[in-house]
């Protein structure tokens, strides 16, 4: 891989706490972005293993899902999966084939979704609390900020040997 982007901009070494958040998860969603770049969808839909779902592409779809699931109980309603449902909550890795429509689709969703999350956050002070029903205290849209920075992370970590094992690839 090249170089970083210049869209994938390090955080600041100091800032208050909703800006210091903020520039993690952008950093984190651009370090997804940045290893998923100049691939064939075939590439994209490569699984991790035969009996693996994991795919990059597949985690596009992942993190449009996870964004629009939790940014949407910020403001406290629920649109439709994008993917799966209830009956079927993995399609967004199960359905991850190598067609170049679903590629355009996979970023057109991801990339409204983030915007969708930035406007929710924008407006939401970081001490809003709101309700997810496998947890039964309230929890912050500070603690939602970090969970969606660790969920970013982890699957860089993943998307790192995926990108290794496709072409060789590897970059921070």
């Amino acid at each position: 891989m090249t170089d970083a982007p210049s869209y994938r901009v390090d955080p600041p070494f100091e800032a208050d706490e909703r800006t210091m958040l903020l520039a993690y998860l952008d950093y984190h969603r651009a370090t997804l972005r940045w290893k998923c770049e100049n691939l064939t969808p075939e590439q994209l839909a490569t699984r991790a293993v035969p009996s693996s779902a994991l795919s990059l592409l597949g985690m596009i779809r992942h993190v449009a899902e996870v964004e629009r699931a939790w940014f949407d109980r910020v403001e406290g309603v629920r649109r439709p999966w994008i993917y799966g449902n209830d009956a079927q909550p993995d399609l967004d890795w199960d359905g991850a084939i190598a067609d170049p429509e679903l590629v355009r689709e996979a970023y057109a969703n991801w990339d409204a979704e983030v915007e969708h999350s930035r406007k929710v956050t924008e407006r939401t002070p970081l001490e809003v609390t709101f309700g997810h029903p496998r947890v039964r205290e309230p929890i912050s849209l500070r603690w939602l900020l970090g969970h969606m920075i660790e969920e970013y992370a982890r699957h860089n970590g993943h998307a790192d040997f995926l990108r290794e094992a496709i072409d060789g690839a590897t970059g921070e």
